[in-house]
């Protein structure tokens, strides 16, 4: 098995690949059969776009804190085993399409979510439109996100919005402390849709729009959909699956 390594930069992280590229060798992850994250989330964010087309599945080993998309680590286990035994999830991403108030245009990936902020004191305000329906005049907010299912358990369910089931096919739609519509809980919608922010008074009310970690500041447009030809396969122990790792989010486990 050849196994290709992606490491985070703190000691411990460091120290884990020191020992099992010294155990398994370190092929090129291009070359790779699995690639090895080792890390905490954020290294497995990094991971996912660093290889987004690569044809190798990852697989983490937690050297983090919270290590929700990744395993258990124990360097004395035997890896080859646990990654021919594991699980597979696989995620499409979103892809985020922005253009700002001077014209220039960006386009990224967001396997987590892309999230509309405001710059300064003033509220933003942004018209939504779903499948080039106007479904929102005017949402007046400090922000408004878009949510994957497996996104879903990280920002936007500290927004308060909704933990999805993963094979769900839907996507979040949830507003970041809205004042008008007052209530307004955000919206569910199939992973086919076409989503439209316009953000209304760019100038005076700034927008930033973030994919992930790649931000694009003073947006006037943000259109997002989910990517139908990029995924990546993460792989999970079979004691631990990310399916039961959502359900215990569900329930406060």
């Amino acid at each position: 098995m050849k196994l290709g390594f992606f490491a985070g930069r703190k000691p411990r992280a460091q120290k884990a690949l020191e020992e099992l590229t010294s155990k398994y060798g370190k092929t090129k992850p291009e070359e790779a059969d699995t690639i090895i994250v080792l890390g905490g989330d954020g290294t497995m964010l990094r991971a996912l776009h660093t290889f987004a087309d690569y044809q190798a599945p990852l697989y983490g080993l937690n050297l983090g804190t919270l290590g929700f998309l990744l395993n258990h680590q124990d360097l004395k286990d035997d890896l080859e085993k646990r990654i021919e035994e594991a699980k597979r999830y696989t995620i499409r991403p979103l892809i985020m399409e922005a253009v700002d108030k001077s014209g220039k245009k960006f386009k990224e990936l967001a396997f987590n979510e892309v999230s509309l902020i405001r710059e300064t004191h003033n509220s933003a305000k942004i018209k939504i439109h779903v499948n080039n329906e106007v479904r929102i005049k005017e949402l007046v907010c400090d922000g408004v996100l878009v949510s994957t299912t497996v996104g879903s358990t990280a920002y936007n369910s500290s927004a308060g919005g909704p933990i999805l089931p993963l094979e769900a096919n839907i996507l979040a739609m949830t507003p970041i402390s809205a004042f008008r519509p007052r209530r307004w809980p955000g919206a569910l919608l199939r992973n086919n849709a076409k989503i439209k922010f316009e953000i209304l008074h760019a100038i005076e009310r700034p927008v930033s729009a973030t994919a992930d970690s790649k931000e694009a500041r003073d947006v006037k447009e943000v259109k997002v959909r989910e990517s139908k030809k990029i995924s990546k396969t993460i792989l999970f122990d079979p004691e631990n699956p990310l399916q039961e790792r959502v359900f215990k989010e569900q329930f406060f486990n």
